[in-house]
């Protein structure tokens, strides 16, 4: 039988320690990137490094924008806008009780041209989506009651279901907050200076500084590490009780069959003098003088007294009986056990 279990756990901690090597990774690249304290310096460096590629560097200053987005809930006036509408409902289950549910109606984001800003010059930032660190702060969370009519209201209750109204979440990177961006810095044609993804590199925009990126990833790298070991252990732990017990079961089993063959062994008395019916009176004599007594060929200790079911096979007694999954003599398996009684 497979250790699932184990093999889950082992899997697991595989799993878990490239997560922490990954992590590792980013932070010693984070530590390695070219640091730019004020914005002005960046075009210096991109002419001094222009053989280098990707020129990867961090970067941080205050998002602005020339066309930003009026958010319409909040107010807030933003670069990044998301906004998702789920529809809540009680849902009729099957044990006759409502439980409450919901379902996602709308999800859209409006993003416009954005740049830091540092006072002394302006980088923009392309594809901050999908970089990593990017949390956008929640401006507003309102939730409409449903104002469903009488007649929609009976037929959403036929379907079984009750519309408790919807919930609109407006998210936004606003204007003026403070932020690190990493990535490869490149300059167009027209020497606007931006910030993307590298092809091959860390590309991070977070409100974090610089250190405080590369103390989390250390630290997310460290607790990686320790779970990977707790996990790798554990399920080393359970292959080694399952492959203990097999062992044992295995041995059991080849204890048990000599057992069978040594008590087989013991009752077997040979009486070739005689005939068939002398024979027969030998066995009987033989049992009533205690040479052949009727022991349970596991303990050969207590007489046997239960009977296998489907087999038919009465070899043991009730106490070893119990321990059984396939009977001694045929090796089938035991469906159930009856106790027999001697007058």
């Amino acid at each position: 039988m497979v250790p699932w279990g184990g093999v889950t756990c082992c899997l697991s901690a595989a799993a878990l320690y490239l997560l922490g090597r990954s992590s590792g990774k980013d932070a010693e690249v984070l530590k390695s990137v070219t640091r730019v304290n004020q914005l002005k310096d960046l075009a210096q460096l991109l002419e001094a490094a222009n053989k280098v590629l990707p020129f990867v560097v961090t970067i941080s200053g205050r998002v602005s924008s020339d066309t930003p987005i009026n958010c319409e809930y909040s107010g807030l006036r933003g670069v990044i806008v998301e906004e998702t509408a789920e529809q809540h409902f009680l849902k009729h289950n099957d044990a006759g009780s409502w439980i409450q549910d919901s379902a996602l109606m709308l999800s859209m984001c409006k993003e416009v041209p954005w740049y830091l800003d540092d006072g002394s010059a302006r980088v923009y930032v392309v594809g901050a989506r999908g970089a990593a660190g990017l949390v956008l702060t929640v401006g507003s969370e309102v939730f409409e009651e449903s104002g469903r009519s009488l007649v929609r209201g009976t037929l959403d209750y036929l379907q079984g279901l009750k519309m408790l109204g919807v919930k609109r979440i407006e998210r936004v990177l606003p204007t003026g907050t403070p932020l690190t961006v990493v990535g490869e810095a490149i300059k167009d044609d027209i020497g606007t200076v931006r910030i993307q993804r590298p092809l091959k590199g860390p590309f991070y925009v977070s409100h974090k500084t610089i250190d405080q990126l590369i103390a989390n990833l250390g630290k997310w790298a460290r607790w990686y590490k320790y779970a990977s070991m707790g996990f790798a252990a554990f399920g080393f732990y359970l292959i080694a009780k399952q492959a203990f017990q097999y062992i044992m079961e295995r041995k059991r089993h080849w204890e048990m069959k000599k057992r069978v063959l040594d008590a087989a062994a013991k009752r077997t008395t040979p009486d070739n003098e005689g005939s068939n019916g002398d024979a027969e009176n030998g066995v009987n004599g033989a049992r009533k003088d205690g040479k052949m007594p009727d022991i349970c060929v596991i303990c050969l200790e207590q007489e046997y007294n239960s009977v296998f079911v489907p087999c038919g096979h009465m070899c043991c007694c009730v106490t070893c009986s119990s321990h059984l999954t396939s009977c001694p003599l045929c090796r089938s398996r035991i469906g159930q056990v009856v106790k027999t009684f001697r007058h």
